[in-house]
């Protein structure tokens, strides 16, 4: 039972490191561990409005930057010779999980390491489209998805005002006629589904976005879509619409997930409760809501340390269930970070990492062509 207890504890742990939404369905364990911040909330002084023209506040920005960590590419992965014209927007996940502050410090070495190492495995794909751009912002810690109280969704609010200072930037910045993806994982794709609401939706910058990787997190095909103001992706030929998944093997114990989810509230105002949520397969562009292992191009198997990888072809099919969970069959054997139930959010972008590649390249040929 100990044993067992201490599994579970350690698999909890990484989902910490990973952040996101489904953490919310361990908050008594978690709030055991004392991930929740103790300390009273600090107002987050607001950032200066010239503050990301300076390139220490950006992980990677353009093709300027020589450090950019997300030019890093897999043993496997075809060469970038020349990448392609889109400029990308990308949110990194959560990477701080101490309970010291609300929001991390953008001095905190730890959580802005560990913030380059997802982005590398997480955004990366999106290399061969053209440059990235990821900014550095002052995150939510993980103890902010984990309590009711108050200052969990005003850390939320702080992190998410640094996204949107950083938004505004990169499209000041990019050229006016320049192919636009946003993509993001876990914290950073639910500041994305408020920046689609908020900058994207019924606006001019609308026409130029290529698509949107909006994974590991729940949108509410009722109650949240239409606000955002892009349809979901239904075939690779398609641009200006969402692809998002939430990755599952089976047997896939997601019920707790579902009591959380079934208990919030859409941007419209309405619950949340029995709808669906936005599944679009990274393994046919959204096209179907199954495709075999066959149509999978290369799962990105980490290394131990998670810092060098390879692509391995048809490692697992995917398939978007009724509730909305993208189900890849029996669980392949990626490393030690596989969650409880079958949940494999932190591997959500990896176990398709080829196809989200070829998928962003084929979206921008198809938007260029029209």
């Amino acid at each position: 039972m100990a044993r067992k207890f201490l599994y579970l504890v350690a698999a909890i742990i990484m989902l910490v490191i990973a952040g996101g939404f489904v953490i919310r369905i361990y908050e008594r364990e978690l709030t055991q561990l004392a991930f929740v911040p103790t300390t009273k909330f600090e107002e987050q002084k607001a950032l200066a409005t010239t503050i990301y023209d300076d390139p220490a506040m950006w992980f990677a920005r353009g093709r300027s930057d020589a450090q950019n960590v997300t030019r890093w590419q897999p043993e496997g992965s075809p060469a970038i010779d020349i990448p392609g014209p889109a400029a990308t927007f990308f949110i990194h996940p959560t990477s701080y999980m101490e309970k010291t502050h609300w929001n991390a410090p953008l001095d905190d070495k730890t959580s802005q390491d560990r913030a380059r190492l997802f982005l590398q495995g997480l955004a990366s794909p999106f290399a061969a489209a053209g440059e990235i751009w990821a900014p550095r912002y002052r995150q939510a810690a993980i103890g902010a998805f984990l309590t009711d109280k108050p200052e969990g969704q005003m850390a939320l609010n702080a992190a998410y005002r640094d996204v949107l200072l950083a938004f505004d930037d990169f499209v000041a910045k990019v050229q006016k006629d320049r192919p636009i993806i946003l993509a993001g994982h876990s914290q950073g794709t639910l500041h994305l589904t408020h920046l689609l609401k908020d900058r994207v939706a019924g606006k001019p910058i609308a026409k130029r976005i290529v698509a949107v990787y909006a994974v590991g997190w729940p949108i509410s095909i009722d109650t949240d879509l239409a606000a955002m103001g892009l349809p979901a992706c239904t075939s690779p030929d398609q641009t200006g619409c969402i692809m998002s998944w939430q990755s599952f093997a089976e047997p896939a114990e997601y019920e707790r997930i579902l009591q959380v989810y079934d208990g919030t509230t859409g941007f419209d105002g309405k619950s949340r409760a029995n709808s669906a949520m936005l599944c679009t397969n990274p393994l046919n562009g959204g096209a179907a809501p199954a495709a075999e292992m066959v149509a999978n191009l290369g799962t990105l198997k980490p290394d131990a340390e998670m810092k060098a990888g390879e692509l391995i072809p048809g490692a697992v099919p995917a398939r978007c269930d009724q509730r909305g969970f993208l189900l890849i069959g029996d669980p392949p054997e990626l490393g030690p970070y596989v969650l409880p139930g079958n949940n494999y959010h932190v591997y959500d972008i990896p176990l398709f990492w080829a196809n989200v590649r070829a998928d962003a390249l084929w979206r921008i040929e198809k938007f260029l062509a029209r």
